[in-house]
Order: C-alpha cells, then structure tokens, then sequence
C-alpha cells in the first residue's frame, strides 16, 4: 500500500530582523509579505522603498514567469518572477542604481530571495524578481548574466510564497504572462498589517 502523504501546511511566517523593513505587496492572487534590507543593501533598498512610498508599483504588474520549461536557449537555467511599477508612470522612474553585488552585501539567491532585475551593470531602475528555489547562478561569480556580475539581492519573502509560486504557474506566452497579475497595493506595513502579521504567525489552538 502506498505511504500516506503527509498534508499540506501553510508555511510558518518569518518575521522581519533588525534593519529589515516590512512591505505589503497585494495583489490580484494574494498577499506577498517582503523584509527589504536596508543594512546589507542600502543603496538597493533605499531605491525599491522609494518606488514603494510614492506608489509606483501600486498598479504594476507581475508579468515575467522564468521557468524550467520555457528558457531553451539557455544553458544555465533559473526559476523566478518578476514584477514592476505601472507603467502608466514610467517618466517618474528614478535615474539607474549601481550593483550591490553579493559579494558586497553578503546576501545570496536563495528560495525567497528579492533582488533587482537589469540588463548592464549599473542599470536597474524598478524591475525586480523574486527567486522559485535557491539560484547561486544569480549571485556575483554566477554564470547566468555573462558578465559575471550577478544581481543585486536586497532582501526576501517573509511570508506568500504560495503566491509567488502560483505567480511562476500562471499560463505564459514564452516567459511572459499572458494575463499580468496586478500588484493592487504595496506599501510599509501599517499597525494593522503588523497586528494581522502577529495573528498569522500565533500557532493554531
């Protein structure tokens, strides 16, 4: 007879660690709860939270699903979903950041991870990603981006991965949804968020 298979759980929330700072993303399928390191990766952070207070990615999208299945051209494959600010306000993007490698900031690609999307070095502005499983192929050394570089990791998802991940399962055209998942509000955590957080976190009686 088969081994019954264990059921499935909510996984635990994390919760924020000094320097981190709480952010709400919700969207279209769910919450997204993010701890933003402002320790680690100041200039990356600084720049993610300003999109963040003025209400940029209110309105943007998840619209890139990078699976193993749809990056055949590419030797070095990765899992992650990306997301950015609306695109009806894109003239007030802020000027391109440098690279916080990871070998400066010491954080890596793991399951969870937030880090900032870019093409050359230099160039991210308000794309970001969240990684579906660890990706050391993203970190500085890696070989995913062939300078070498790697991404700039800035902090991770305390809790709602279930949402990322049914983000990354989204029906696509290649690597591109084709319906986007609307990011309906993000911002700092408020006294309520904090009191629903503690609430989500209490065990179950």
């Amino acid at each position: 007879m088969a081994a019954q298979q264990p059921a499935l759980t909510a996984p635990v929330a994390e919760s924020p660690r000094p320097g981190e700072v709480h952010v709400v993303l919700t969207t279209a399928l769910g919450r997204i709860d993010l701890a933003v390191d402002t320790v680690a990766a100041p200039v990356t952070g600084a720049n993610f939270l300003h999109y963040v207070d003025a209400g940029l990615y209110a309105g943007g999208t998840f619209y890139r699903a990078v699976t193993m299945a749809n990056q055949p051209d590419d030797s070095v494959r990765i899992e992650v979903v990306q997301g950015g600010m609306d695109r009806a306000r894109r003239s007030e993007a802020l000027p391109p950041i440098p690279l916080e490698g990871t070998a400066t900031t010491g954080l890596r690609h793991l399951d969870g991870t937030l880090s900032m999307a870019r093409g050359a070095p230099d160039t991210a502005r308000a794309e970001f990603f969240i990684c579906v499983g660890d990706q050391p192929s993203l970190d500085e050394g890696g070989a995913r981006n062939p300078d070498g570089r790697g991404f700039a990791a800035f902090g991770r998802v305390l809790s709602g991965m279930d949402v990322v991940r049914a983000i990354q399962a989204r029906p696509a055209d290649g690597q591109y949804l084709t319906d986007r998942v609307v990011i309906e509000h993000a911002a700092r955590a408020t006294a309520d968020d904090a009191h629903e957080w503690r609430a989500m976190r209490a065990p179950a009686r």
